[in-house]
């Protein structure tokens, strides 16, 4: 038996892959460039940990996000996160692509279980997300590693509910 047929759950319309920035299309390079322009302005205050991220809307805008830390964690909020609501309090509400950079440097810096439900809400169909390493103040080359993976993929199965029109 199928699982997707079962369960109604979605199948990952991306197959995840590891690409040279210098391949990606003009449109992709322009989301990593957003989420890398706003990696900057990260409040990191405790951990120093920049990230980046930025979500292209089905009507072509880009909303761009950094994580901003707080004293207490709990209300800190992640680059996604911040992202998405910046474009969600404009009234946009559907998501076509993302990019989330971050430097570690043994590992890419995929989003938490938190954002990767948050963007789930946001994407009605599975949606590519760019992942790629970004240290402050050092330029994208074009043999730099993007992991290009779906929301599908890094959220299998994740949690839907019933949405009235």
């Amino acid at each position: 038996m199928d699982i997707y047929q079962v369960t109604g759950l979605k199948k990952p319309e991306y197959v995840e892959h590891i690409e040279k920035y210098g391949d990606l299309d003009e449109p992709t390079k322009e989301l990593i460039q957003a989420a890398i322009a706003v990696q900057k302005h990260a409040y990191v205050q405790y951990s120093n940990f920049y990230v980046g991220a930025a979500f292209r809307t089905k009507d072509n805008r880009i909303f761009a996000g950094c994580n901003i830390e707080n004293a207490s964690f709990t209300p800190t909020s992640c680059a996604e996160r911040t992202a998405i609501s910046k474009a969600v309090s404009e009234g946009y509400l559907e998501f076509v692509a993302g990019a989330v950079v971050a430097y570690q440097e043994n590992s890419f810096t995929t989003p938490c279980g938190v954002c990767r439900q948050f963007i789930m809400e946001f994407a009605p169909n599975d949606i590519p997300l760019f992942i790629t390493k970004s240290q402050i103040n050092v330029e994208k080359s074009d043999e730099d590693l993007v992991l290009s993976t779906s929301i599908y993929n890094l959220l299998p199965h994740g949690f839907r509910t019933y949405k009235k029109n």
